[in-house]
């Protein structure tokens, strides 16, 4: 069957009607459906659940100092290990997502991190734990360029930023759960035993996922003509071709190039601002409860509270910041607008967040800072990722990858780094100032590069 044909659909007049017979946009807005954004909730459980897991090692620092007799430099590099084997397999994922589908790969991946995460609690040793950490990197690639794959495939043009973000604010979301849930855990299961539990929630997802999810909502028995005249933007389409026919026909008529994603201005200075926002976010997740141990001298169950309040921030903030953005895009029809000024302002207003971390000893003014750092850093989440779906849509998942890898180098880096800092100095300053000089760097960069309209006005001529 042609990929061509079209279907009738509902449209605006069709949907609903006063009491008088006169359409309503009230009417219209209650038939149009909103499973899109059950599919988003889904997204933002599982991201959830994959931070959990990819976060709990942070937890376990003293409890591996009285087991593996190792240092902050061993911990470092255990911590660095996740992210050495992600960088590569981030873009491998999107490739493979844009290939077969995030119906598939997503939950296949779920399932096999689940497991890995699991057999964590069975490490015998520190390099028993560093090889865990090596394939927890291999099988979390796919993560994020099925989110965004998805958000590509079922939202329109100016939902996509806000359903990112409602997707992504999982990641500060899962420290504020996870302080004191995963404390909780080893407290009273032990290290090993936290592990084990944590393994076991990504499976439960994997079986939803299959069940409810579909590559493309043209597919899907639970999105009605109306809601996916929405998500197509008034466009018929075909609802009888299989998905995998539909993803050939998406892939062959696509006009991205690896050329493009690979050397394009907007999107390489997107890529090295998406290093400098990896490398705060592994700073942060793995090394603040250290941070909090070794300089407030905090115990575990402190240390579990005490993060809550940088997390719950960066996930209100990040969460609103797409809801902003779509806004701009609406009014505007400029990503330069809705997503370039987002991120270089953020991460300006973060680098100087952190500025006065190097200098304090007051547990009050180093929380507040130690807040608005995290969370207007992460704030422009969803801009980064917004951008690949504007300028890269038919290869969404891909492009993420890509970008994704340079994320993937700063949480090499930072981890590692942050180690060999505190093993040689005993403290945290040098470590801040690198975190507060990246950010400072991706200000630049983006200013003077990152031109998406310029990009996508020239695709539209094409």
């Amino acid at each position: 069957m042609n990929g061509t044909q079209e279907i009738p659909v509902k449209t605006m007049e069709d949907s609903g009607s006063t009491a008088a017979g006169n359409p309503t946009s009230t009417a219209v807005a209650a038939k149009v459906g909103n499973y899109r954004w059950v599919i988003i909730a889904l997204g933002f459980i599982i991201t959830l659940i994959n931070y959990l897991d990819r976060s709990a090692l942070a937890y376990t620092r003293k409890a591996l100092v009285g087991e593996f007799g190792i240092n902050d430099a061993d911990f470092g590099m255990i911590l660095s290990a996740f992210a050495i084997t992600y960088m590569v397999m981030t873009t491998v994922g999107g490739i493979m997502v844009d290939k077969w589908g995030a119906h598939k790969v997503w939950p296949a991946a779920a399932i096999l991190w689940s497991a890995v995460t699991a057999m964590m609690g069975l490490a015998s040793g520190m390099w028993v734990l560093f090889a865990f950490r090596l394939f927890l990197g291999v099988v979390e690639g796919p993560h994020f360029p099925a989110l965004t794959r998805a958000v590509a495939d079922w939202l329109p043009t100016n939902e996509r930023a806000r359903a990112t973000a409602i997707g992504l604010a999982a990641v500060p979301f899962a420290h504020v759960v996870g302080g004191p849930l995963i404390t909780s855990l080893i407290g009273s299961l032990g290290w090993k035993g936290m592990f084990v539990v944590l393994g076991a929630l990504g499976v439960v997802w994997s079986i939803a996922w299959v069940f409810m999810f579909r590559d493309y909502p043209e597919s899907c028995p639970f999105v009605s003509n109306a809601e996916l005249n929405h998500i197509r933007e008034g466009k018929s389409q075909n609802r009888e071709i299989s998905d995998v026919e539909r993803r050939s026909h998406h892939l062959a008529a696509g006009k991205t190039t690896w050329k493009f994603m690979l050397l394009n201005p907007s999107l390489m200075s997107n890529n090295i601002a998406f290093f400098s926002f990896g490398y705060l976010l592994f700073f942060s997740m793995n090394w603040l409860p250290s941070y909090l141990e070794k300089t407030y001298h905090m115990n575990l169950h402190q240390v579990g509270w005490f993060v809550v309040a940088p997390w719950l921030t960066a996930a209100i903030l990040l969460a609103a910041a797409g809801f902003v953005s779509d806004w701009v895009m609406k009014k505007t029809g400029s990503a330069r607008l809705a997503r370039t000024h987002m991120i270089w302002v953020c991460q300006l207003i973060s680098a100087l967040s952190f500025i006065p971390l190097m200098f304090t000893q007051d547990l009050n003014v180093a929380m507040v800072m130690m807040s608005l750092g995290i969370g207007i850093g992460l704030m422009p989440n969803s801009c980064f990722y917004s951008l690949n779906t504007d300028l890269a849509k038919d290869r969404a998942a891909t492009s993420l990858g890509i970008m994704d890898s340079f994320f993937a180098f700063g949480g090499i880096l930072a981890p590692l780094v942050t180690g060999q800092i505190l093993q040689r100095t005993g403290s945290f300053q040098l470590a801040i100032g690198l975190v507060v000089f990246f950010s400072l760097m991706s200000v630049i960069g983006i200013i003077l590069f990152q031109k998406p309209d310029r990009d996508m006005e020239a695709a539209k001529g094409a």
